[in-house]
């Protein structure tokens, strides 16, 4: 009987020690699994960034140039407002340029 009883507890101790690696087996698999997801998502993430970043960069960019065209115009018009104020005082400032040239 006690060779029985010894026998037994051998068996449920190799049980034991089986079933705790088998479960350490299986809790490998879901780390090396979980950190696979895990280095997959990450991955995606990043490349999601970049491409936000990309669509970012180009809508500034878009900006910029829209900014730059309206401050390109508003120049453009100033130098012809200024152009067209010139010409109205030319036959002003040759008349005077005239007038001081025959006078001396």
């Amino acid at each position: 009987m006690a060779m029985e009883a010894i026998r037994q507890v051998t068996q449920t101790e190799q049980e034991g020690q089986r079933l705790r690696d088998e479960a350490a087996a299986a809790a490998r698999q879901t780390l090396a699994q979980a950190e696979r997801e895990g280095k997959a998502a990450l991955e995606e993430a990043r490349k999601a960034a970049g491409e936000q970043a990309k669509e970012l960069l180009a809508d500034a960019e878009k900006q910029a140039a829209k900014s730059t065209e309206r401050a390109i115009d508003e120049a453009r018009q100033d130098c012809d407002e200024l152009i067209r104020a010139a010409r109205a005082r030319l036959d002003k400032a040759a008349s005077f340029i005239v007038e001081r040239v025959v006078n001396e």
